[in-house]
């Protein structure tokens, strides 16, 4: 049986890794609901945005706004993966670089070679690890992601899309359903492919609107935004993600070593009580010679 005052210490050490868990849930908790506060505040203008598009949008613009331009193959694709610059977030990382391999793995099978190019300590240092080349990298990016941090991620990929040095650009990231579902999706930011067959209650035709200046003028606008948009969607809903799945996992922490408390205070309270035993048991067997 384990020695009394090594399982005391033990009990100690365990209890004071469940404070750590147990303020950084409180603390994941606090972050979470700011971070949700920023997607539902952010969902609105997105939607706005995306119904625009999708109502000005006709084919014939494809060969007038090169963020329209849809290439015949995909010879020079871009990967822009969103991960996390800490850790201890469950399998949040872990997803999105899983996902992140089979988009890489997928190109590679068709022949093409993708650029990467990471937003987060955690996707960098994993590729890194693996010797696959990053082509750009960015751990500038905080709880609270800015419209600007997303415009300096997608600016370049925009630009060289638009000269046409690159023909297509993907976007990694963990979608935000709800606090116990936010699963990894890969999405096409590049070209803009509006929804023109999907369901949507509040869309209307181009031609019920009264346009001033022309559609064409007003998307010549809008695309941009459009894309840097979605891109700051996506870097808000990642925060919001990130922060559910930590809380999930110090929860989870906090759990399990208030099980290991328990198990560790029977283990003591068994070894102790052998001690006593045994204490009392030389004691009488003591008196017993002296008589």
């Amino acid at each position: 049986m384990a020695n009394a005052r090594d399982v005391k210490r033990r009990i100690k050490s365990v209890d004071n890794t469940r404070q750590i868990t147990r303020t950084m849930e409180l603390v994941a908790t606090s972050k979470l609901k700011r971070a949700t506060d920023r997607v539902g505040a952010a969902s609105p203008y997105a939607q706005a945005l995306r119904e625009i598009v999708e109502s000005l949008y006709a084919p014939a613009f494809a060969e007038r706004f090169p963020l329209l331009r849809r290439p015949e193959r995909e010879e020079r694709v871009a990967v822009l993966l969103m991960t996390a610059n800490r850790g201890l977030a469950g399998a949040f990382n872990a997803n999105l670089i899983k996902e992140a391999r089979g988009v890489l793995d997928s190109f590679e099978a068709k022949g093409v070679r993708p650029e990467l190019h990471i937003a987060g300590k955690k996707g960098i240092a994993y590729f890194r690890f693996r010797g696959q080349a990053i082509s750009s990298e960015d751990i500038s990016i905080g709880d609270a992601p800015t419209i600007d941090d997303a415009e300096r991620l997608v600016a370049p990929l925009r630009q060289r899309f638009v000269e046409g040095d690159l023909d297509a650009v993907y976007l990694i990231a963990s979608d935000y359903r709800s606090a116990l579902s936010t699963p990894p999706s890969t999405k096409k930011l590049l070209p803009i492919e509006p929804d023109q067959d999907g369901p949507s209650e509040n869309r209307q035709a181009a031609d019920t609107f009264i346009l001033s200046p022309s559609a064409g003028l007003i998307l010549d606008r809008l695309l941009p935004t459009y894309v840097r948009n979605a891109v700051f969607t996506a870097l808000i809903e990642n925060a919001a993600a990130e922060q559910a799945q930590r809380r999930t996992a110090m929860k989870n922490a906090t759990d399990n070593a208030g099980d290991v408390l328990e198990h560790l205070t029977r283990t003591y309270n068994r070894a102790r009580q052998a001690q006593i035993t045994q204490e009392i048991a030389e004691i009488v067997g003591g008196a017993a010679g002296l008589e």
